[in-house]
């Protein structure tokens, strides 16, 4: 038989394997996400069924993180339904919201009347605000057009697609300090200051991001947490730890912090991981579950995921 042939054949089997596991609820959350992050590196239909699915699956911490994935991967046929999961309110505003965030990664201008909708009718606050920035990343793209600008602006060394483009107009750490903490300010200024921050990640800039952990928007709250994972900074430990243990934080944060405690991986965030697989918020309790499991593969010096790919940017 042709050697090619041969990995056509494996490819094909591993593609299957992969949407079969994630799609399984009777497997353990930590092997689902292996398959998640697996599928999120690969092309074609079934990758992109199979991750469509998941969007509602009854574990709200895995339909989140597909939806995230479709939009990190700038599916433009998974959009009808994204938008049906944004559409539906009977789903757990977390899934909704990513939903919202992946229509304005993909960035078509056609998700424009879905998300005003959302933006004006949706109850929870989070989708709202998720709804408000898609709007204005998908309004920048616009602007920005087939520019030299569109094509430095939308690089992230951190290899994600991220909410909004990092703000370039202030060169002061200071200036985007007072920006990203600035209640009255809007919520696109606010994360285009973070992202400038975390693309700074010096000491005053970590800091400040830390600092605002106190925001009151979970929106916001949820992804200074991300950041500070994507930074893997120990210094924000402490304060990752004491918004896990806060059982009245909104559990979209809570778990943000989870997996970014995952990220910095030291001996007490481990610990406080483990200590919370038992929390009875399941979006809470799964992501040390995760985390755990991301940490153990990364220690043992093997892939989390099944395929030999870069690794993947948890949401």
């Amino acid at each position: 038989m042709d050697s090619s042939n041969d990995v056509a054949l494996v490819s094909s089997e591993m593609e299957k394997f992969l949407c079969e596991l994630l799609l399984d609820s009777s497997q353990p959350i930590s092997e689902r996400f292996r398959a998640l992050f697996s599928l999120r590196n690969l092309k074609g239909p079934a990758p992109r069924d199979a991750l469509i699915l998941a969007t509602r699956d009854t574990s709200n911490l895995l339909a989140h993180e597909a939806a995230f994935a479709l939009g990190q991967m700038q599916e433009l046929e998974a959009i009808p339904a994204l938008a049906s999961v944004l559409n539906d309110l009977s789903l757990h505003p977390i899934v909704r919201h990513e939903a919202a965030e992946a229509l304005g990664a993909i960035g078509s201008e056609g998700n424009v009347p879905l998300l005003k909708n959302s933006l004006d009718s949706d109850p929870a606050e989070e989708v709202r605000e998720t709804c408000e920035l898609a709007l204005q990343r998908i309004q920048h793209l616009k602007d920005a057009g087939n520019t030299d600008e569109l094509a430095t602006t939308e690089i992230s060394p951190f290899k994600s697609v991220d909410p909004a483009v990092p703000a370039t107009s202030c060169t002061s750490v200071q200036q985007l300090r007072e920006i990203l903490l600035d209640e009255d300010k809007g919520m696109h200024e606010r994360y285009a200051a973070l992202f400038a921050l975390r693309n700074d990640g010096g000491n005053e800039a970590v800091a400040a991001i830390i600092d605002s952990l106190s925001s009151k928007s979970a929106l916001l709250r949820h992804e200074v947490a991300y950041v500070l994972g994507q930074l893997q900074d120990k210094v924000a430990s402490a304060a990752l730890s004491n918004i896990l243990k806060d059982v009245k934080e909104h559990p979209m944060v809570r778990h943000e912090a989870a997996e970014a405690l995952g990220s910095i991986a030291d001996d007490r965030s481990v610990a406080l991981l483990e200590e919370f697989t038992a929390d009875p918020e399941p979006l809470v309790s799964q992501s040390c579950e995760v985390a755990l499991s991301m940490l153990e593969f990364e220690r043992s010096g093997k892939s989390f995921e099944f395929l030999f790919m870069p690794t993947p940017t948890v949401h």
